[in-house]
């Protein structure tokens, strides 16, 4: 394929690899937006929630305090080291603030368990602390992009 030509089409992914890809364990930057306009960038851990992807934060965090005032969102997760390796998943949308104990737990749960490994009661005292005086935010996605270099079959010179 020459320079220049539209190869989106052949690099997005499929819905299941789009959830196989999120499935597996990644940073992800985490964009809200300021009270002036300008965007707020960090990396986190996530997890998910009642089917949507989630995170945790302190109540009082910078994201905390840009979601409550406008609850625009967008992340980031991403792969690969070159550019015949990339991948990665943009999904933008509006965050939903979740304050209940029980599902501030399962969130809990499921960001131990991507991270750390397979959740026991054992674990419950560091979830419970890891949970202290945090929200969760969960993604409603109303946009997803994604990519898949791999797709392209390029390898580089040797």
């Amino acid at each position: 394929m020459s320079p220049g030509v539209n190869q989106r089409s052949l690099i997005k992914m499929t819905p299941s690899e789009i959830e196989a890809f999120l499935a597996e364990r990644h940073n992800m930057t985490m964009c809200t937006l300021n009270h002036d306009g300008t965007i707020h960038a960090v990396a986190m851990w996530y997890g998910f929630l009642e089917g949507c992807l989630a995170v945790e934060t302190k109540a009082k965090s910078q994201k905390a305090r840009n979601l409550r005032r406008n609850p625009a969102m967008t992340v980031l997760v991403e792969a690969g080291r070159s550019y015949d390796e990339l991948r990665g998943v943009e999904l933008v949308g509006t965050a939903e603030i979740v304050e209940e104990p029980d599902r501030l737990t399962a969130l809990g749960i499921s960001v131990y368990e991507r991270y750390y490994g397979p959740y026991s009661e054992a674990a419950a005292g560091f979830v419970a602390a890891m949970l202290n005086k945090r929200i969760v935010a969960k993604l409603h996605v109303a946009r997803t992009v994604s990519w898949d270099h791999r797709k392209l079959g390029l390898s580089p010179p040797a």
